[in-house]
């Protein structure tokens, strides 16, 4: 049975993406009448396309290493993880009736594998709490008074009025599903400062060869080590019409972006072979290559297939000896020459400066409003990192504003 709601606090929750709404299911679970407030004609959008190729919830690695994955921002991060962790996480799952499950590499996922029920079913039990929900309403900033101005359908814009509010507008990636990081401006007005919006978990550019790419665009390459900075990632790689996508050069992608904005270009190292030493490779090249093309060598050498020969090949030329070979095969050089755009990218790095916020997330030039998600200058890999800090940030900001509004203690 919902609790009553306080007829007197009134929360106001702008954006439908998960920070938001767990945000709002805080409040309205503590008895809040809270309002939702998003631009697009459905809420989630981001989060169902994250969903598309089985929902990655969070992961089930202890704390620490699970914080270590948020960079220089890992401190900040546990805090979040300490207030809602990552097996809180899967008994609210478990309590909309989404059972989950550790996958072989220690991911958690939900039973059925989409974003579509545990979506369906988080809504029902926002309705349940007596949750208004306003789709299409833009947020454009604050009236004279302070108070949030949400610009509806027909063009009008009106004040919201609220106890407290929680911005939760995402990052500038995916912008055709509504987070399209038109907040920083009207930030910055405000004095609030925004470190720039940047593409994080994104796909880079590498100049390929015409023929090589033309028979190979859209191939995986499986099974990889990819290492760069002293930092290596076990995956796989897609060759794109005009660079490398995947999950594996995701992981690596804050330190590659960062690099390629400094130096203009980025080297990635590639173990072709992670589970063969460069001694066992070299053994087995040497064997009499005869009339057999350079593919299929390496195929029935060390079992090269599909693009990776090419790949190999374009680096150590036609008259390589099998040390130089082996030596390649542990360790190909791939140079990265650009950075794929932020609508490309699956999130974002930048946003407020967390300086500007205290523990509640609270911006302080701001009092009553409080921020979650990926508005905030953090960033992670995927790998349910992403998704566990949203939902984490989104319960810290509802219980600080619950706090501002006298209905909880810290």
């Amino acid at each position: 049975m919902a609790p009553s709601p306080l007829p007197s606090v009134r929360a106001a929750v702008i954006g439908g993406g998960p920070a938001g709404l767990m945000a709002a299911t805080v409040l309205a679970e503590a008895g809040v009448k809270v309002e939702i407030f998003d631009a697009m004609p459905s809420v989630g959008r981001k989060f169902l396309l994250a969903g598309r190729g089985g929902l990655n919830l969070t992961h089930s690695e202890p704390l620490a290493d699970f914080a270590a994955h948020y960079g220089d921002r890992a401190d900040v991060a546990r805090t979040w993880l300490e207030r809602f962790s990552p097996d809180d996480l899967r008994a609210w799952a478990t309590g909309l009736g989404i059972e989950t499950f550790v996958g072989s590499s220690g991911r958690v996922f939900p039973v059925q594998f989409k974003a579509s029920p545990l979506l369906r079913a988080w809504l029902r039990r926002l309705d349940g709490l007596g949750v208004t929900l306003h789709r299409r309403h833009r947020w454009v900033g604050f009236d004279d008074a302070g108070a949030a101005l949400v610009e509806g359908p027909d063009g009008a814009r009106s004040p919201v009025a609220a106890d407290a509010v929680i911005l939760a507008l995402g990052g500038a990636s995916w912008p055709r599903l509504g987070s399209d990081g038109a907040w920083a401006g009207i930030m910055e007005a405000k004095g609030v400062v925004v470190r720039p919006l940047r593409p994080s978990n994104c796909g880079f550019d590498v100049a390929w060869d015409e023929r090589f790419i033309e028979k190979h665009q859209g191939e995986p390459l499986k099974n990889l080590a990819l290492t760069f900075e002293g930092h290596t990632v076990r995956g796989e790689l897609i060759l794109t019409r005009t660079g490398v996508e995947g999950g594996a050069v995701y992981a690596l992608s804050a330190p590659l972006r960062d690099a390629i904005e400094r130096d203009g270009s980025a080297t990635l190292t590639i173990d072709l072979r992670p589970q063969l030493t460069t001694d066992q490779i070299r053994d087995r090249l040497r064997r009499p290559r005869g009339s057999e093309s350079w593919a299929n060598w390496l195929r029935k050498s060390v079992n090269l297939t599909g693009p990776l020969p090419g790949l190999l090949r374009g680096v150590a030329g036609a008259d390589s000896g099998p040390s130089r070979i082996a030596e390649l095969v542990k360790a190909l050089p791939l140079r990265l020459t650009g950075v794929k755009p932020i609508e490309r990218a699956i999130s974002t790095a930048g946003g407020v400066d967390l300086a500007e916020l205290d523990d509640d997330l609270m911006l302080r030039r701001l009092p009553g409003v409080f921020l979650a998600g990926e508005m905030l200058d953090w960033e992670a890999p995927t790998g349910g990192y992403l998704l566990q800090a949203a939902l984490s940030g989104g319960v810290v900001a509802a219980q600080g504003a619950l706090r501002r509004l006298g209905l909880a203690t810290r």
